[in-house]
């Protein structure tokens, strides 16, 4: 009796996951963050779909919209990804994860790279899927007022789509906008070019019901030499974002509630 007692303490010992194989390094970085977004894809009911427009091989560029202030998106996503596809995705991330050391390693560890064009390019280059938010901080730090109407895009992701000649897969993401209410974006341009802030009123996620979908890739036409048209990358930039619009409030229409349900 006192060993069929004794018996489900011995378990932790074991070598059932091999934890104790794993560094420090991989259980916070790697380990505990799937842990997490396992948790986070069940709390939000995480419906996706279009898995099969997302390349197994080769260089591509993932454009989702971007909202919710903290993050989560880039996080789900770039989760959502590796499990659907087994492929790890760089995520180009704001400057200011990679200002101190205490940020930089944390960021570096779960896939976050500064976001400019050398980082973008090299990654390509390498062929990894790369995530990159078209409407950078814009779109993230947007007051919830302003939900799911796209800011606009930059072009450098287009720039690296034509000078790699790889594909983009257009991403929404439903449901990061009322996880994290923003009450308004706060400018401190005047003091640092591009410092722009959120003013959140909620810190703990709502349970708001939450959906990705891949839209088909675009294979953009023109050769490498077509890069340096900034005419040209305005106008791509802007029918992009207008199909991409389209699809959002397609979405939004037919939602329903955000919190109730499955």
């Amino acid at each position: 009796m006192e060993n069929f007692f004794r018996k489900p303490f011995k378990k932790p010992t074991e070598k059932v996951f091999g934890l104790r194989e794993l560094g420090s390094d991989v259980l916070m970085y790697r380990v505990l963050p799937h842990f997490l977004m396992e948790i986070a894809r069940k709390y939000f009911r995480l419906q996706v779909e279009g898995v099969e427009n997302i390349p197994r091989r080769g260089p591509a560029l993932i454009a989702p919209n971007h909202s919710g202030f903290s993050g989560f998106d880039a996080l789900l996503l770039s989760h959502e990804i590796y499990k659907s596809t087994g492929r790890i995705p760089r995520v180009l991330t704001h400057q200011f994860w990679f200002l101190t050391r205490a940020t930089a390693v944390p960021a570096e560890k779960v896939g976050f790279i500064e976001a400019n064009m050398v980082n973008g390019l090299a990654q390509l280059k390498k062929n990894n899927l790369v995530i990159l938010f078209p409407e950078g901080e814009r779109g993230n730090f947007k007051p919830t007022t302003q939900r799911y109407q796209l800011q606009r895009f930059r072009t450098g992701f287009l720039r690296m789509a034509i000078l790699r000649q790889c594909p983009i897969v257009p991403t929404l993401i439903l449901g990061a906008e009322e996880t994290h209410i923003n009450l308004a974006q706060l400018k401190f341009t005047k003091y640092l070019r591009g410092l722009v802030l959120p003013l959140p009123l909620n810190i703990v996620p709502l349970p708001v019901k939450w959906k990705i979908r891949y839209l088909p890739p675009i294979h953009l036409p023109h050769k490498p030499s077509a890069a340096d048209d900034r005419e040209l990358l305005k106008e791509l930039a802007q029918e992009l974002r207008e199909e991409m619009q389209k699809a959002i409030t397609e979405e939004v229409s037919k939602r329903g509630s955000i919190f109730l349900g499955t």
